[in-house]
């Protein structure tokens, strides 16, 4: 079986360019939305009380999912929060960059 090619499979879903962090009763929720216009939504640990590390544990997972599926480097820009318990961000890729974690809260 010579000249079998191996298709380059596509990531489950787009590039992050934009995340909400929501606090509920159970712990804090998140929905990522993506440049084709999906959204992934899901949860952090519960154990993750706190809004600080709630806020870093977010930014950690987009910046992984954009390297790990997609081999980019993004940078993650929180909006100052309007209500005590949301948070909004825009995602942008790095260019030219390596595929290193970073965050910036504004």
């Amino acid at each position: 079986m010579a000249g079998r090619r191996k298709k380059k499979q596509r990531p489950p879903f787009g590039l992050p360019k934009g995340i909400v962090l929501l606090a509920t009763p159970e712990g804090w929720r998140y929905s990522v939305l993506t440049v084709e216009g999906g959204m992934l939504c899901g949860r952090l640990s519960p154990e993750l009380l706190d809004p600080e590390t709630a806020l870093t544990a977010a930014t950690t997972l987009v910046v992984e999912l954009a390297r790990d599926f997609h081999g980019a480097a993004v940078q993650v820009y929180w909006d100052p929060r309007v209500e005590p318990w949301t948070w909004t961000g825009q995602i942008t890729p790095v260019p030219g960059a390596e595929a290193t974690p970073a965050c910036t809260q504004g």
